[in-house]
């Protein structure tokens, strides 16, 4: 008769089991999940799993558990090292019951993260009898030795994760190549892939997909570098205009002589050097999108000329009486305070309603760190592909900076700070030290000081806020939007909590 715990193993098994056989897509989880069943059906303290990496000769542990997980993810094993390496060597399972006084122990670890190991189980995870990696059980419960039993049961978890990884590896290989192949079809249309897990991003992507369906003009609102025209290509490709052109101006680039001609095209003698006719990116854009960026920088005199393009679908050529009619999506994006630039007279009033029908604001990365994980991950993708590097990922201090990093550039600079870690990294994993981030002083509390909980939020709130206006450079719209919170409502702090103003 099969004993309490058989059962759970078998259970264990087929449960597992199911999932390796169906569509899973997520190889840590499902690796964890198999290592955590492990560990605690044969009641043991901590586990570990090692993967090889052959061209560098290392064992690196892609998943621990127990009390010290985090911090021995931090080291490598070679293979003429360890009791893991052993095991990878000789392709062997082992048990030791005594492991102190065993040779093969590499007892540095053991020591630098302060876990002494007692008792150990390590099998081989194989792949057509090919070793790709280790499963590690530490300290039978109870001061109990493993036991023959325990091992037979440990090779067959060690079997289930090998299969799921590769089974998993596969099905992201074809996943990659298919996205490689849409992005790089995207990339010859001049669109990009976007990245969110954040919900505030899904938030603002469900309200981009209401804006896309109707024909209004969109004013995209954010920081420099938080995806405006990412968003921008996204409302085109999900409109009924994703079949006719989208077409890119950066108000901004260009002096206001050439930028009309840019945008409304000019007849041939206009002006020296013209000639020929030319097309402007308007009638380049019929039946499309265009998409206005940085359109705080438009000068009055075209203002006044997109003010008539969006009400009466006509304008004329630089040098040339003849209106033509388009029909054309208008989307702008800027990165400023427009409506500053309205009261100061620097925008028209009646164009900038004319934009701001359907207004969207990006938030900026620091207001959204789910989604740093998935950029970096695509960044480093990129980076690898660029540099011919392979990297295993980001190590728990790197990931963790770039957590509590603002990022005052926000994707721009994530996308910049990777790219040098991808050129510069020399390890397994991207560190914290290839990042290269600035480090940001936290507010200090000196000796003495008050000690109350109300004191001591005060001079936080006070610190940080201080911060997001010395990023936004005074403009106390730009950091209310930032705080979400109203920019009266700000006024009010910066007065209460003795904020100087630089």
């Amino acid at each position: 008769m099969l004993s309490q715990i058989d059962v759970q193993k078998f259970n264990t098994l087929i449960e597992i089991n199911t999932l390796i056989n169906s569509n899973y897509q997520d190889a840590h989880s499902l690796v964890t999940q198999i290592l955590d069943s492990a560990t605690r059906l044969c009641e043991c303290e901590s586990s570990s799993l090692l993967l090889l990496d052959r061209k560098s000769g290392e064992l690196y542990f892609d998943i621990a558990l127990g009390s010290k997980g985090d911090a021995v993810k931090r080291f490598t094993v070679k293979l003429e090292e360890g009791i893991a390496g052993w095991v990878v060597r000789h392709n062997k399972p082992v048990i030791i019951n005594d492991v102190l006084n065993d040779k093969r122990h590499l007892q540095s670890i053991a020591q630098e993260i302060d876990y002494p190991s007692r008792t150990m189980m390590a099998v081989p995870m194989r792949v057509k009898d090919q070793c790709i990696g280790v499963i590690e059980l530490i300290n039978k419960k109870n001061a109990q030795f493993f036991v023959q039993d325990d091992l037979e049961w440990l090779e067959i978890f060690a079997n289930q994760a090998a299969l799921a990884i590769v089974n998993v590896q596969s099905i992201e290989k074809a996943r990659d190549e298919i996205q490689h192949l849409q992005d790089e079809l995207k990339k010859d249309q001049g669109y990009h892939t976007m990245i969110t897990k954040s919900p505030i991003m899904t938030a603002k992507l469900e309200i981009m997909d209401r804006i896309a369906k109707t024909d209004s003009s969109v004013l995209i609102l954010g920081e420099s570098g938080v995806g405006k025209e990412l968003f921008a290509e996204q409302i085109h490709l999900r409109s009924l205009r994703s079949t006719k052109p989208f077409i890119r101006v950066n108000c901004a680039v260009l002096p206001e002589g050439l930028l009309e001609s840019e945008l409304f095209g000019h007849v041939k003698g206009a002006f020296t050097n013209a000639i020929a006719d030319r097309r402007g990116r308007f009638e380049l854009a019929e039946g499309g999108t265009i998409f206005l960026d940085e359109i705080g920088d438009l000068a009055l005199p075209l203002q006044a000329k997109l003010l008539r393009v969006i009400q009466e679908k006509t304008f004329e050529k630089v040098g040339s009486e003849m209106s033509i009619t388009v029909n054309v999506r208008i989307l702008a994006a800027t990165n400023k305070d427009i409506e500053a630039l309205v009261a100061r007279g620097e925008f028209r009033n009646d164009l900038y309603y004319r934009l701001n029908v359907l207004p969207l604001y990006i938030p900026p990365l620091r207001q959204r760190p789910e989604d740093i994980p998935a950029l970096a991950a695509f960044f480093l993708s990129q980076g690898m592909g660029e540099t011919k590097k392979q990297f295993a990922g980001f190590s728990q201090e790197a990931m963790d900076a770039m957590l509590a990093y603002s990022w005052p550039g926000n994707i721009r600079e994530l996308e910049n700070c990777i790219e040098r870690a991808c050129v510069i990294g020399k390890n397994k994993w991207i560190q914290e030290e290839d990042l290269f981030l600035k480090k940001t002083a936290a507010p200090s509390f000196q000796e003495g000081g008050s000690r109350e909980l109300k004191s001591a939020i005060t001079a936080f709130k006070a610190y940080f806020i201080q911060k997001v206006l010395e990023e936004h450079h005074g403009n106390q719209t730009e950091t209310a939007k930032a705080l979400d919170i109203q920019r009266t409502y700000l006024s009010k702090l910066i007065k209460e909590l003795n904020i100087r103003l630089s």
